[in-house]
């Protein structure tokens, strides 16, 4: 019987579920948006977006109501950076799609083909009010780290939903180390590499072959040579970044976001005016390489300040398979040094979605986004609060995972 009973429950968490309509009433909702937060607001689902959200809205006939009874009503959050759905177990190779060393692709590695939404980390992450991540590969051996992804944490298989939605390169002390061991050979050979792939596949059809990529990582890095789509750096220092921003200034059709930022607070009015956004681990506080020297905890909050777009997400290395989820606690631990309570959770919802070109469809509760939407019982960037509800795409998500199913299996406390 128990046998029986599990394969149910299996059988139910598998079904795709379908949207519905939905009143979701008398919540505190954040809207990420003109509208700020609402008291004793309410947000209509229709057909998996939200098609009104402000007071008293009037349920449609079917509609199910779900009281929020004063709690937040937030945007799902959406984890900046991460290898979430690459990797089954981290530290063993089969069942690891996060790390590459070899040398037949770089550039053209394609996360969106490794992301598996039955990863054990995907349903762990989800009932932890994450509903969208941005996710690549963190360990490779060349300079470019490979295409990243925009995915869903539906489990659906259709949970990519942008391919090719940026390209990885490390343009810090890593890439030094990948191009001869100094700075003084990286610029020279990502400036190659860029000229390689703006003149693919000419040079490739005539035997001339590239002067730093191959055809196949040519012809991936090329949209991005154009201006066809964002450069995600990983870069730490002040003078790293000021690198990042003389390079765009001087190739303005190029797109370029930070990753890491660790000194990025040195350079906040320069990145501003440059519009290069920074995607930041707000516990970097360590001088623990040289690169990172400068780091702060404040570092989010003087980014604020200068007006500088940015989201939060663990900085580079730290980046895990199964911690995407601690998003919203980092962003909690960016408000204790100072960052605004709005601003951090913009950084782990509305803004992560903008930078990577989904913020007219995610990141906020107003009329005709998908409805991503999180009930909470506490304050979502609180470590002891939980989401009660998690709608993606306006289908109630069920709070059930690995973890919780073995928590249940062996509590002792079950039968009493």
């Amino acid at each position: 019987m128990r046998f029986f009973s599990a394969l149910v429950m299996a059988a139910a968490i598998a079904t795709p579920a379908m949207a519905e309509t939905v009143l979701i009433r008398d919540g505190r909702v954040v809207t990420n948006g003109a509208a700020g937060i609402i008291e004793n607001g309410d947000v209509l689902i229709v057909d998996g977006r939200i098609t009104a959200v402000g007071a008293s809205i009037a349920p449609l006939r079917g509609a199910r109501v779900v009281e929020a009874q004063g709690r937040f009503v937030t945007p799902g959050a959406f984890a900046a950076m991460s290898e979430l759905g690459l990797s089954e177990i981290s530290g063993s190779g089969a069942p690891n799609d996060a790390d590459m060393d070899g040398d037949l692709v770089a550039a053209a590695a394609d996360s969106s083909a490794a992301f598996n939404p039955a990863v054990t980390a995907v349903a762990v992450t989800r009932i932890e009010g994450v509903t969208r991540a941005a996710i690549a590969p963190s360990q490779t051996s060349g300079l470019f780290g490979g295409r990243g992804a925009l995915v869903s944490l539906s489990g659906e298989p259709d949970s990519v939903f942008r391919r090719n939605a940026f390209m990885v390169v490390e343009l810090g002390e890593t890439g030094a180390s990948r191009a001869g061991g100094s700075r003084a050979a990286l610029w020279p050979a990502f400036e190659a590499a860029l000229r390689d792939a703006r003149e693919y596949p000419n040079r490739y059809r005539s035997g001339q072959g590239g002067a730093v990529l191959n055809e196949i990582d040519a012809a991936a890095v090329q949209p991005f040579a154009r201006g066809q789509g964002m450069f995600l750096v990983h870069a730490e220092s002040a003078a790293d970044i000021r690198r990042v921003i003389g390079y765009q200034r001087a190739n303005p059709s190029l797109r370029f976001a930070i990753h890491g930022g660790a000194e990025a607070w040195q350079v906040a009015s320069e990145l501003a005016r440059a519009r290069i956004p920074v995607i930041l681990d707000p516990l970097a506080n360590l001088p623990d390489r040289f690169e990172r020297l400068s780091a702060r905890l404040d570092n989010a909050a003087l980014l604020e300040d200068a007006g500088v777009t940015f989201a939060i997400a663990p900085a580079p290395g730290a980046v895990d398979a199964h911690q995407a989820r601690l998003v919203l606690q980092l962003a909690g631990n960016a408000v204790a040094n100072g960052l605004s309570w709005d601003a951090a959770f913009a950084a782990v919802s509305r803004t992560p979605a903008e930078i990577f070109g989904v913020g007219a469809q995610l990141g906020r509760l107003e009329r005709n986004y998908l409805a991503d939407v999180v009930i909470w019982d506490g304050d979502p960037l609180q470590v002891t609060s939980a989401p009660t509800a998690v709608f993606i795409e306006g289908v109630e998500q069920p709070l059930i995972s690995r973890q919780t199913r073995l928590r249940d299996r062996y509590n002792p406390t079950r039968n009493r």
